[in-house]
């Protein structure tokens, strides 16, 4: 593989975003090639660092009670390192991205319940470093596509 991907790879990436666990042979038959050029794009893409690993997607039940939130967090940016090492240990926390604007973090936040979320956001505000934070309870997902 080159040092960029090309179209194949693209394809390849983007079959593997739908369903990851796809068979090497139904990925040779889309993308149109032999099932060992497939094994060899996937080597390379591993090798490279573009592909960091595989997961598992699980579907959520209509009746799930589960609560999610955004919680953007303004922080002094000399503590950001131990405010992120802090909110990697909350197992509430989904995702964190760096964001610009007032806030300097984004918190993705899943929990059983309000009362279980305004706990953990609690415990966000008294992390050293946390300034001040702002949250919005998630209602529906509208659109959901892989990253």
């Amino acid at each position: 593989m080159t040092a960029t991907p090309d179209a194949l790879d693209h394809q390849l990436i983007a079959l593997l975003k739908v369903n990851a666990r796809l068979p090497m042979v139904r990925l040779a038959k889309a993308l149109g090639c032999a099932r060992s050029t497939v094994q060899l794009r996937l080597k390379a893409l591993e090798d490279a660092g573009l592909i960091t690993g595989y997961t598992v997607s699980v579907s959520k039940t209509r009746s799930s009670s589960e609560i999610r939130a955004m919680v953007l967090i303004s922080i002094e940016s000399r503590n950001e390192p131990e405010v992120v090492r802090a909110l990697a240990r909350r197992h509430e926390i989904t995702k964190l991205y760096s964001v610009s604007g007032r806030y300097d973090l984004c918190a993705l936040i899943s929990t059983e319940s309000t009362h279980e979320l305004d706990a953990v956001i609690d415990r966000i505000r008294v992390i050293k470093g946390v300034i001040d934070t702002f949250s919005t309870i998630l209602l529906a997902t509208k659109l959901d596509r892989p990253e």
